[in-house]
């Protein structure tokens, strides 16, 4: 029946307004479903130099049983990996690192002789957005030896890369296809290596790794983009290079670096969300200094210094990585030999109060990341040859594990790429 008041052309108007808005609602729904339902590919960079061309000073790299670039699809809702494909290589591709576009990836290709002329190597892939296979475009010396950490910087136009053994620092310019250029600046660290014996050491520790030459650790851009920062595990600094991002050089800061605790060893580092708190892993002390970053002039201030290990305890660790959530709440360190990741809270100052640990379930966590939903992390447990996901709680930080172990040979890092999200 219709109603009073309602004439029957209204009324048929208003039913076939109702049925195409259900159209529309249906189709909507399966374009989201078809969506949601695109792959999540995580790639995990593994090393796979065999022993023999590892130099004694080498300590954390195992014999190597990696097969490359190994690429799995994560499932949404239980964090599991299933094996989706391997691009092989044999220079150990410890660090990866994928453009803002989600259609190329880099590796740092961690060895010591690429040839007597290029000893480390970086190379560039096209990403086929339809499946995540990567396709080689070509490979480039990376300016040193043994690059362990690549980052790409906000411009998109340049990888930036720490040489290891190499003790340098490199900008490799990107080039209109993807590929990459030779080296538009290169930098050799220079300084006091520091003591074998770390000043904030827990107590008992033997934990000696980098104080035998300068090491460049880890390189990365502030988030404009106008100052790179980059840590000397040996010399016990941190470096900051003013960036000029029209022809890819280098020029030292005002001060050109801060000076970390003699023998803590700085590995990794992370920015806040808010651009105003910088966190510092050290190596070999098991620590974690928060400074506050002046952006306006590339200048950091210490104010922080915590343990990235539980209260009382003693021996020997090595930290590895370290990441804000990106709620900007939470900070997560990892520790070898204890093989924990440490929960930090971050205080409405910047300021860490320990939280708790969660055991990796795997030996040497090398690095852990978080896939993009904010639900997963994985620890890739190096010398365990395992990959082990973590639920995560969004209201305390805290950890769970899922009971999903992907067996991978000695990963070293792990990234993702959500093929559904638009690429520019």
């Amino acid at each position: 029946m219709i109603p009073p008041k309602i004439s029957r052309r209204s009324f048929l108007q208003s039913s076939t307004a109702l049925l195409g808005g259900g159209t529309m609602l249906a189709s909507f729904s399966k374009t989201h479903a078809a969506a949601h339902a695109a792959p999540l590919i995580a790639y995990v960079g593994t090393y796979t130099s065999p022993l023999k061309n590892v130099r004694p000073t080498q300590v954390d790299l195992p014999p190597g049983n990696g097969r490359g670039i190994h690429m799995f699809q994560v499932d949404r809702t239980t964090g599991a990996l299933t094996p989706c494909g391997v691009h092989e290589m044999g220079t150990s591709p410890s660090a990866l690192a994928v453009n803002a576009a989600g259609t190329r990836m880099y590796s740092a290709n961690e060895t010591d002789r690429m040839g007597e002329v290029d000893p480390g190597s970086v190379s560039a892939f096209e990403i086929d957005r339809k499946d995540g296979s990567l396709k080689l475009l070509n490979t480039v010396a990376s300016g040193g030896a043994g690059p362990a950490h690549l980052s790409i910087h906000p411009s998109g136009r340049f990888v930036l890369v720490a040489n290891y053994f190499g003790g340098s620092v490199a900008v490799l310019p990107i080039l209109p296809d993807g590929s990459l250029g030779a080296a538009s600046d290169i930098k050799k660290d220079a300084g006091t290596i520091g003591p074998k014996k770390a000043t904030n050491a827990p107590p008992g520790s033997f934990a000696f790794s980098g104080h035998d030459q300068p090491h460049a650790h880890m390189i990365e851009a502030d988030p404009s983009g106008r100052f790179v920062l980059h840590a000397d595990l040996g010399l016990d600094q941190i470096f900051i290079w003013k960036f000029d991002d029209r022809a890819g050089v280098l020029t030292p800061n005002d001060p050109p670096a801060i000076v970390l605790p003699p023998g803590d060893g700085p590995r990794h580092f992370a920015f806040h969300p808010n651009g105003r708190w910088f966190y510092s892993i050290q190596e070999e002390g098991s620590t974690i200094t928060l400074f506050d970053y002046d952006s306006a002039k590339g200048r950091l201030t210490s104010r922080q210094t915590i343990s990235s290990l539980p209260p009382g305890f003693a021996g020997s660790n090595f930290t590895s990585e370290i990441m804000v959530s990106a709620d900007g709440r939470f900070l997560y360190a990892g520790n070898r030999l204890h093989d924990s990741i440490a929960i930090f809270s971050i205080g409405e100052n910047g300021t860490l109060t320990f939280v708790t640990e969660e055991w990796t379930r795997g030996d040497y966590p090398r690095s852990f990341n978080v896939e993009p939903g904010g639900n997963f992390l994985y620890s890739c447990n190096q010398r365990g040859d395992t990959i082990a996901a973590f639920r995560v709680d969004r209201k305390t930080g805290g950890l769970s594990f899922t009971g999903h172990f992907t067996p991978v040979g000695n990963p070293s890092i792990i990234v993702f790429l959500d093929l559904h999200s638009p690429s520019e």
